[in-house]
């Protein structure tokens, strides 16, 4: 089984690279399941109705949030609607949306897919920890194999998360920082893992934005700028993951990045 991560979707330049190359990356890796993170598509911050249906028609089986789930109202009705566009699972109790959802893949098997927000420099809710734990007893017999979206800032966080979902996860892998990091690999007992899959936009900006309003902040904290995206060439980042179909278990992982200013490790 063959799954497609593609990290967080930021403004024009991501949602273009993104429904140029899915199409295209579906069919020449054969994927059997896609997941968007595309909590930034909007203008860098939310998602818009249109923009969920547009992934889901390049061919996102999923779409994971984020901390700008709620930033954009017309998605409201979407996330209650909709059971593949999922919001954190440890939001309080009663937030409109799902915070995981579970479906049969190309190959017939069960993917449950969880998104978590992270504790660390990051507005508080319930424990990841302790909410994965909880969902995983209550869903036990489900789902054949598990995505975790690990969304947060920390990388160290991150890692410990990953290591404690080895073995009971087929891929943990960060999102939110927008910077693609350099481990993807297989944890002891299974576990796919990568701290941060990167984001699907313009690389020649402070993590999607523009940099003079970005670099203004650093300089000058009277003359706060309102960040824009930035809207030139997007880079596509994420990960190709590659799953036993007998173990449901990781065989391998590798990083995705096809586009400029970064080192490709892929050619479409």
């Amino acid at each position: 089984m063959k799954i497609l991560f593609c990290g967080d979707v930021v403004g024009r330049s991501g949602r273009k690279a993104v429904l140029e190359l899915l199409p295209k990356l579906k069919e020449k890796w054969a994927l059997d399941f896609i997941i968007v993170n595309g909590e930034n598509a909007a203008h860098g911050f939310g998602l818009m109705p249109r923009m969920f249906y547009e992934f889901v028609e390049a061919g996102a089986d999923v779409v994971t949030m984020g901390n700008h789930t709620f930033d954009k109202k017309d998605i409201f009705e979407t996330l209650d609607k909709e059971p593949y566009i999922i919001r954190p699972l440890n939001y309080p109790e009663g937030t409109i949306g799902h915070g995981f959802c579970i479906k049969t893949a190309a190959n017939n098997k069960r993917v449950a897919v969880v998104q978590l927000l992270g504790k660390l420099f990051m507005k508080q809710y319930e424990n990841p920890f302790a909410t994965m734990e909880k969902w995983l007893m209550e869903q036990a017999n489900n789902y054949d194999l598990l995505i975790v979206d690990y969304h947060a800032e920390a990388s160290a966080e991150k890692q410990a998360f990953g290591l404690f979902m080895d073995g009971k996860a087929a891929l943990v892998i960060g999102t939110h920082t927008h910077v693609p990091t350099g481990d993807a690999k297989l944890l002891s007992d299974g576990t796919a893992y990568m701290t941060d899959a990167g984001m699907c936009g313009d690389y020649n900006s402070v993590i999607g934005q523009q940099f003079g309003g970005a670099i203004s902040r650093f300089l000058d904290k009277t003359k706060i700028e309102r960040l824009q995206p930035s809207e030139g060439l997007g880079t596509f980042c994420g990960a190709l993951v590659e799953i036993d179909d007998n173990t449901n278990k990781a065989l391998k992982i590798e990083a995705v990045r096809i586009g400029p200013h970064l080192a490709n490790t892929h050619t479409v």
